[in-house]
């Protein structure tokens, strides 16, 4: 039991660093900056890579296609390789609907050495370059804008000197296991990467949410995206992470009316959105991977253990820290669950969610050493290393 005492204070410790000295990572405060309009609008296209999403368009692209920008604005659709008429679908809801100008293309299959959707987007870039855009917006099929979204977007970069404006759309929650899952996806990619350092001058933190990404052109260029990011399974981070070593500035925040449609209805569909990339988050490195099990079986779950041994046991020494811990690890919680209008009660559960983050990585890693490489949308890539190889 002192044992148990002692790894219940560490814990606690561990949690009051992460509560003080982590970014405020548990905040959702962190929403568009201060926008400005300018004098004259700069013109923007927008890039959509899509593959067999005819399921979610009628939800989004409408909306996409109605933006209320006083610029020159245009859509390029990639349609990458879809077996379900994603691509004439596209074009329907543009007759249908009207708005913006909209350009389906399809750049065929990527060579080797490219992955998940990264290869259409340089096509749509490709494409979008011809207009000689000022900005880029490159954005996911599932989601959807508010009518003022791109003229919000536009502002913020203008105002704030900002090469990048990113926001993380507000994830779909109707499912149980969407409710359990899905705001702590947000949650500890925050903790990961805290909002307020991305945005900060002179910090090396750096990140972006792939499904709205606002970036100045020449920046891009200067960048080299996506040539320079083409191996990158979590393709955001990497994308920013190549601007802010270019010299740009990049902000990320949590949006308020950009959402996404895509449904994760069963714990298998979400265990695959997670599973797919989660080692990739780790750079593929055995030392990191064991770090993170110990890291979060020490944060996550050593307060409810301590907490309920201290009390079956009798020992108070084990049960004050581990129910402490687990206390500001709901409390750290609760804004989140606000963010995304859920009960309250969903906070202290958060150790079992991240029980299931836990497995999820760990399944990642399995199938990466099995040769599996990174999937997205029906593809299986190989392993970075084994691209080498061949190269």
């Amino acid at each position: 039991m002192i044992a148990v005492a002692w790894t219940a204070v560490v814990s606690l410790a561990a949690w009051l660093w992460l509560l003080l000295c982590q970014g405020f990572f548990w905040r959702t405060d962190v929403r568009l900056p201060p926008r400005r309009e300018p004098g004259t609008w700069p013109s923007v296209c927008v890039v959509v890579p899509a593959r067999d999403e005819a399921a979610v368009l009628p939800d989004s692209l409408p909306a996409l296609l109605a933006q209320d920008y006083p610029g020159r604005a245009e859509v390029f659709l990639v349609d990458d390789g879809s077996t379900d008429g994603t691509g004439e679908l596209a074009r329907e809801l543009a007759r249908r609907h009207g708005g913006l100008p909209l350009t389906v293309a399809s750049p065929g299959e990527p060579p080797a050495g490219w992955t998940g959707k990264l290869w259409a987007v340089r096509h749509g870039i490709a494409l979008a370059r011809a207009r000689a855009p000022e900005y880029l917006l490159l954005t996911d099929a599932d989601i959807a804008h508010a009518p003022d979204s791109l003229r919000e977007l536009v502002a913020a970069a203008g105002a704030g000197g900002f090469d990048a404006v990113s926001l993380m759309a507000r994830l779909r929650v109707a499912s149980g296991w969407e409710r359990l899952v899905v705001p702590a996806f947000v949650y500890f990619f925050a903790q990961l990467y805290p909002f307020r350092w991305i945005g900060r001058r002179g910090t090396r933190t750096a990140a972006a949410a792939g499904g709205c990404v606002l970036l100045r052109a020449e920046t891009a260029e200067r960048a080299r995206i996506p040539d320079a990011v083409r191996q990158a399974v979590i393709d955001d981070v990497a994308l920013a992470r190549a601007v802010k070593g270019a010299g740009g500035r990049i902000w990320l925040g949590l949006a308020d009316r950009v959402d996404s449609v895509r449904p994760y209805p069963r714990l298998g569909d979400l265990w695959r959105m997670v599973s797919r990339s989660a080692y990739a988050q780790l750079r593929h490195r055995p030392p990191v991977l064991l770090g993170t099990v110990l890291g979060l079986l020490l944060v996550y779950l050593v307060p409810p253990v301590a907490l309920v041994a201290g009390v079956l046991g009798g020992s108070a020494p084990a049960a004050v820290p581990g129910g402490l811990a687990w206390l500001v690890m709901a409390g750290t919680y609760l804004p989140m669950l606000r963010y995304y209008r859920q009960p309250w009660w969903l906070a202290p559960l958060l150790p079992f969610t991240a029980l299931l983050y836990l497995l999820m990585t760990v399944d990642s890693a399995v199938r990466h050493h099995r040769g599996r490489g990174a999937a997205w949308k029906g593809r299986t890539y190989p392993r970075p290393e084994a691209v080498a190889d061949e190269g």
